[in-house]
């Protein structure tokens, strides 16, 4: 069975959150599973409350707010948390 990493990007639809979405698909390897959520849905935002989001675009890896949220998404941020880099596959 393969692990995936858990994206998540919270948006407003904005032009500052697409450009958030495409680094961060670009980034992003087989290894990633990618979901785009809209924080005009209230469920979505009882869970970026959960996770602390406080700014959109705001990026969660693993259940984690990247480091870089808050004050702008920072691609060097992002791929030291792990986005992009290939998972090994276990048994």
């Amino acid at each position: 069975m393969e692990n995936k990493r858990k994206i998540e990007i919270f948006n407003a639809g904005c032009g500052v959150c697409d450009a958030t979405i495409q680094m961060v698909k670009e980034i992003a390897c087989e290894s990633c599973d990618i979901e785009v959520l809209d924080m005009q849905r209230a469920d979505i935002l009882i869970r970026a409350k959960g996770y602390g989001v406080k700014t959109v675009p705001s990026v969660v890896i693993n259940g984690k707010l990247a480091d870089c949220c808050g004050g702008g998404v920072n691609a060097e941020v992002l791929k030291a948390a792990g986005l992009g880099g290939k998972l090994e596959c276990c048994s």
